[in-house]
């Protein structure tokens, strides 16, 4: 099931450790009716051509009934940016890293706090794990780490 905005803004506001989401800093410009957009930490060039890893402006905190998608905003995708890796695994906690790759004609400037990706976030049923892999508290753009 994909979340509504308002059970996204539910969970935003519920004081149970194990429904509670976060995002910080959030705001209600980036609420969708079933996701939120995620915006850029800082001014950023996408050269054409290049995968350049991107932090995003917000921190998250998923519980571990919740997942997330991330898919560009439609916006870019008609500009050729295409986004990789787009899953959020529940009990998450940190910066987001996202993979933007430049496939357009020409190079894209991105202003701080411009919103790029949407994040739509999905119930996970029975949900008792959480995430504790190498990203776990991830701060600012993480490029691959080995294993």
């Amino acid at each position: 099931m994909i979340l509504s905005a308002a059970e996204i803004s539910r969970r935003l506001s519920s004081s149970h450790a194990d429904e509670k989401l976060t995002i910080m800093p959030y705001t209600q410009e980036c609420q969708q009716p079933a996701s939120y957009d995620l915006r850029v930490a800082d001014d950023i060039f996408l050269a054409r051509g290049t995968c350049t890893l991107v932090p995003s402006m917000e921190r998250v905190e998923f519980p571990p009934d919740l997942a997330g998608t991330l898919r560009c905003r439609s916006s870019f995708g008609r500009r050729g940016v295409l986004l990789g890796g787009g899953f959020v695994d529940p009990g998450f906690r940190g910066q987001l890293t996202l993979c933007l790759t430049n496939m357009g004609p020409e190079d894209i400037h991105l202003r701080k706090a411009e919103r790029v990706v949407q994040m739509i976030l999905h119930e996970v049923r029975n949900g008792n794990e959480r995430y504790a892999g190498r990203y776990q508290d991830s701060t600012g753009a993480v490029g691959a780490k080995k294993a």
